[in-house]
């Protein structure tokens, strides 16, 4: 597994995972244009991106895009080897915020999505209309208000879920978390009686809570499959392998940094001793690296000054997450992303690690990434803990008293 790619003007683009190098390339990547050669695919994680080496007269992501839903209406060639089945529904709930817009631009460019559904209180058809007149193959429906929830999310595959209030200066993730607490669990409710079986992604911040809610949820509804509930921290490897790249003057395509533990402050965890390629970095390198992934949210909350938070970085990481579950239902056996699941890695009820998707959700957590840890990170490790466990049990006891409250 290796890094989200970097952008540059003589490269395509394609949202993916984990691709091995022995596989046929992306779908933009195999379709045949004019005096146009790529170079094949090396294994790593994320958007995908080929340099052109001869003949291209333009590299603008406009000719990708268009590129890239042709190649999907006129082959059946998947990039890892299978063929093209655009039959997955995918939902977003919270589709006309400021990550469910980009989020949704994202998705409705793969190939494998052959319905989205866009689901908010307010704004959504103009969302659902701009979208609608992308050129790739998925069928686009809106869904305004509680009470066209249900069809939003009748048959789904995968149920993405950024709905909520976003960071504003000096907020933390627990200041948000009253207001999106309740947000979660009266959509997951809504997905257990509609869409029971289909992957969940919890974007809604502070994810280190709002998952817990939502499995509680799940197991009040006797529907609570733990393989097919996953909290979105792509982000945090997105960030992490986009630092080391820079601090360290290395090809991003090539960089692999796995990020255990939560979603917020110091319970992220890059595993810097673990970054692929191997490279050295001093004691001072691993404080500022891992304090700046750790704060790298808040970095943005100030820049933004008030204007939002970090929602362009966030859409791209959770497409990238929505592409994997994707191929993973699609057949694709090699599969991998860091996400906070339901884990007995460590003591915790849950945590953030590397797993293994496959057709039925979370096949294998990846255990050897906390195995060999450096002496800074296991006592990171240790220090997060008890953080973590407080949100985990405060989203419990969120969920139960709301339980309890509806009972009476």
């Amino acid at each position: 597994m290796a890094a989200a790619a970097a952008a540059t003007s003589a490269s395509l683009f394609s949202i993916g995972s984990s691709y091995s190098s022995t596989k046929a390339s992306s779908l933009t990547q195999s379709r045949s244009t004019q005096a146009v050669k790529f170079n094949s695919v090396p294994s790593f994680t994320g958007l995908r991106s080929t340099s052109l080496i001869s003949g291209s007269d333009s590299s603008s992501l406009a000719k990708t895009l268009r590129g890239s839903a042709a190649k999907a209406q006129t082959s059946d060639k998947k990039p890892y080897g299978f063929k093209i089945n655009a039959s997955y529904k995918v939902a977003v709930l919270g589709a006309a915020g400021g990550i469910g817009q980009p989020l949704s631009l994202l998705i409705k460019m793969s190939p494998l999505v052959s319905t989205l559904h866009l689901y908010d209180i307010a704004n959504v058809k103009g969302v659902a209309a701009d979208l609608s007149h992308c050129n790739t193959p998925s069928q686009v429906r809106d869904f305004t208000g509680p009470s066209e929830l249900a069809d939003c999310l009748k048959d789904v595959n995968v149920v993405v879920i950024p709905a909520g209030v976003p960071r504003k200066p000096g907020m933390t993730r627990d200041d948000l978390f009253n207001i999106n607490a309740g947000i979660v669990k009266s959509l997951v409710e809504a997905v257990a009686d509609n869409c029971p079986n289909a992957f969940i992604h919890i974007i809604s911040n502070p994810v280190n809570s709002t998952v817990p809610i939502a499995a509680e949820v799940l197991k009040k509804k006797g529907v609570y499959d733990p393989k097919k509930l996953f909290g979105v921290t792509t982000l945090d490897v997105v960030r992490a392998n986009t630092f080391v790249s820079q601090k360290k003057n290395l090809k991003l395509i090539d960089v692999d940094v796995p990020v255990i533990g939560g979603h917020a402050g110091i319970t992220i965890l890059p595993l810097l001793s673990k970054t692929k390629p191997s490279v050295n970095f001093t004691d001072e390198e691993i404080e500022q690296l891992t304090v700046r992934i750790q704060n790298a949210g808040t970095e943005v909350v100030d820049a933004k000054a008030g204007a939002g938070s970090a929602t362009l970085s966030m859409a791209y990481a959770a497409a990238r997450f929505v592409e994997s579950s994707l191929r993973a239902l699609d057949g694709d056996g090699d599969v991998y992303e860091c996400s906070y699941v339901e884990s007995t890695l460590t003591d915790l009820p849950f945590f953030a690690s590397r797993i293994k998707l496959g057709k039925n959700g979370l096949e294998a957590v990846i255990e050897s990434d906390l195995q060999g840890l450096t002496e800074y990170e296991q006592k990171a490790l240790e220090a997060l803990k008890p953080e973590l466990k407080a949100s985990i049990e405060k989203g419990v006891a969120f969920a139960n008293k709301q339980a309890a409250a509806a009972a009476n």
